[in-house]
Formats: structure tokens, sequence, C-alpha cells
């Protein structure tokens, strides 16, 4: 008998860590496509000083994504690697935009913070989660505090264009 419980137990863990590593998988998917998005707003502006934001705030999120990856392979998960396919199709759809109007600064801020809007949105989820494991909600919180002031600058810098 405590063999059969002791595989039920490590079976309950397996699921548990998959659970865990698949919500952390999920942000970092989503950062990715944060850092992609922040290098490609960088590219696409012509104002330098908004450049240089969007350029820093795709570091920090990078940052935030390596250590992500590291809380997954402690659990014992295979870190993402790679962006959605939402983030894709977006991504394709401000260029055929871009292509059809133009690129100017406000549609640029715009994006980015309605990406802001979503990425926010999916911390915040995931934070709900009330049992992730203490390694894994504190990579969770620390990026998400990179996350909110991201979103915060983004919301603050598209009133002031607005």
């Amino acid at each position: 008998m405590t063999t059969d419980a002791y595989v039920r137990n490590d079976a309950a863990t397996t699921h548990a860590t998959t659970g865990d590593t698949a919500t952390l998988n999920t942000l970092i998917a989503t950062l990715i496509d944060s850092v992609n998005g922040y290098q490609k707003a960088a590219a696409d502006t012509e104002n330098a000083r908004f450049a240089e934001l969007f350029n820093a705030r795709a570091q920090e999120r990078q940052t935030a994504v390596t250590k992500l990856q590291a809380v997954v392979a402690r659990l014992g998960g295979n870190p993402e690697d790679d962006g959605t396919t939402a983030g894709a199709i977006h991504r394709g759809w401000i260029n055929l935009k871009e292509a059809v109007v133009g690129r100017d600064d406000e549609a640029i801020v715009n994006s980015v913070e309605s990406g802001e809007d979503y990425l926010k949105e999916k911390f915040e989820a995931a934070l709900k989660h009330k049992d992730l494991p203490v390694e894994a909600r504190a990579a969770v919180e620390e990026a998400y505090t990179s996350v909110r002031a991201g979103h915060d600058q983004m919301s603050q810098l598209k009133h002031a264009i607005n």
C-alpha cells in the first residue's frame, strides 16, 4: 500500500508540475511576443526617444523571459522558446496596416499599449492560480512588476500623444 500511495502522490506531483510549467510557458511565449513587438516598434518609429524606450523595454522583457525559462527548467519542464501564433498574426496585421496607411508614432504607441493590456491580463490571470509553487509565483510576480510598469508607461505615452 505504501508503494501505491507513493505512486499516486508522484503522479499528482507530476500533474501539478506540468500545470505549473504550462502556465509559465504561456507567460514566456507572451513575453516573447512582447519582446518582438517592442523590437518592431523600435524599428518602425522615427522618434529616437521612442526607439530607445521600446528597445529598453524589449531588453527588460527578454530578462524576464530568461528568468521564467530558468524556473521552468528547474521545475523539470521544457522552457518555451518561441512566441505565440496570435502574436505573429498581430505583427502581420500591423505590417499590412503600415503598408496601406503608413507608419506614425501614434499608431505604433497605440499598438504597443494594446499589447501591454493583453500581457497584463495574462499575468493577472496567472497570479490568480493559488497553487503555483513558491519559486514559480516569485518569478511571475517579479516579471509582473516589469509588465505593470511597462503597461503604465505605455498608457501614459498613449494619452500624451492622443
